[in-house]
């Protein structure tokens, strides 16, 4: 049998332009919240394009769920800069984000000048039994690879009930750290623990990363220059740094978000009515990628385009930076004995956290047959036949618009 092993798979390269086409695909087909945009990546990297392991993609939503802003965005810059650097980080996450941001800018458009949109869309009801489905199997195929032992799988159960029963970001931060310490406990000793150190972040040269990190800087922020110079500049520079110190306070996924954004918004600045901000982060959710999208929509509100991508710039830009910052440093710690045992022990918990996830986007699904059918269906088709993504959705939305 044809194996491929961690070496090989971190050895593998893939060109920007690829990788670029790649996550626009997937920012395309995302729906579901950040588990499901997760569960797309894994997908792609892991089980088609074999550009990361499993133990990579584990290792980045555990560094992401402990960092603030959104956690997918941040999982797809570090998975774009374990494969092409930091270039890759910027080219990946600017990718993801483009699909979401173009639809909520037209709907947002559409909002502002003829008023409300109607929010029932029998389409997004078949996309929720499938988007279950993709996270189940992500679960799976991680599961596999990563809980080879009875130690393994209790961190990941008890993962899974306590966020299930528990909930809410304490329990998810208690989670990280507590699995962090029984992989110290359990696996400190034992010899079979992967350490990847040497991986393509090491040797696509992260030691120019400060100057890796400016460029990454500063192209964005090009895009802000020439609105400092007409009647705009001033709202246009509020919406990026209210948002870009907004963005760094913001830990524990986006719905824990939503109650700082508004009081800043609506409470403070007034830039948004309250059911603006309502209809806004409802249009963030009916579209694919990070609900923290919902940003655009306010700055389209303030200043029009330039304040959209003012305002998204700012509530993403940071917490990339501060992701990569971390990554950079993780790959020194994992030369410690002590640090690899423990992230393997948090690779575990986040399994569990992915399961739970799973349950509960199946129970926000239609109880009835028609979602049985598509979540099925969608199961064996990533499973069995090891269909794509990025048909799975599309043709569930489809399914959905014409059973319901």
């Amino acid at each position: 049998m044809n194996t491929i092993t961690e070496q090989q798979i971190i050895m593998r390269k893939e060109s920007n332009l690829v990788l670029f086409w790649t996550f626009l695909k997937i920012g395309s087909t995302a729906f579901g919240g950040f588990m499901a945009l997760i569960s797309v990546v894994q997908n792609y990297l892991v089980d088609r394009k074999k550009l990361l392991s499993d133990a990579e993609i584990l290792d980045g939503i555990s560094l992401a769920t402990i960092l603030p802003g959104p956690v997918a965005v941040n999982v797809v810059a570090y998975a774009g800069y374990k494969i092409n650097g930091v270039i890759g980080a910027a080219v990946c996450a600017i990718a993801v984000i483009i699909p979401s941001f173009l639809l909520i800018l037209l709907l947002s458009h559409f909002y502002f000048t003829w008023g409300e949109i109607p929010a029932v869309n029998n389409i997004f009801k078949g996309f929720i039994p499938a988007v279950a489905a993709i996270i189940i199997s992500a679960t799976l195929t991680m599961g596999k690879k990563t809980l080879k032992g009875k130690s393994e799988f209790l961190i990941a159960i008890f993962a899974l009930l306590f966020l299930s029963f528990v909930g809410g970001f304490y329990s998810t931060m208690g989670i990280i750290i507590s699995s962090g310490l029984a992989g110290l406990l359990l696996f400190k000793n034992t010899t079979d623990i992967e350490n990847i150190a040497t991986d393509r972040a090491v040797t696509n040269g992260n030691k120019s990363l400060p100057k890796s990190l400016l460029i990454f800087i500063l192209l964005p922020l090009a895009a802000l220059v020439l609105p400092l110079f007409n009647a705009v500049s001033a709202i246009t520079a509020k919406l990026f740094i209210t948002f870009a110190g907004m963005s760094v306070l913001l830990f524990g996924g986006g719905f824990v978000f939503i109650p700082m954004i508004q009081e800043i918004v609506v409470g403070t600045y007034g830039w948004v009515t309250n059911k603006e901000f309502i209809d806004g982060i409802a249009l963030g959710q009916i579209t694919p990628g990070p609900i923290l999208i919902s940003a655009t929509f306010i700055g389209y509100k303030m200043a029009g385009v330039l304040g959209a991508i003012a305002a998204t710039i700012g509530i993403f830009l940071p917490p990339v930076l501060l992701m990569l910052i971390c990554a950079h440093f993780l790959d020194k710690l994992k030369k410690s004995q002590g640090i690899t045992a423990a992230l393997k022990g948090i690779r575990c918990g986040v399994i569990g956290m992915i399961a739970a996830a799973a349950f509960v986007v199946l129970q926000s699904a239609e109880q009835n047959w028609i979602s049985l059918v598509i979540f099925l269906a969608a199961l064996l088709a990533l499973l069995k036949f090891k269909i794509e993504v990025a048909w799975i959705i599309p043709v569930s939305g489809l399914i959905g618009f014409l059973l319901y």
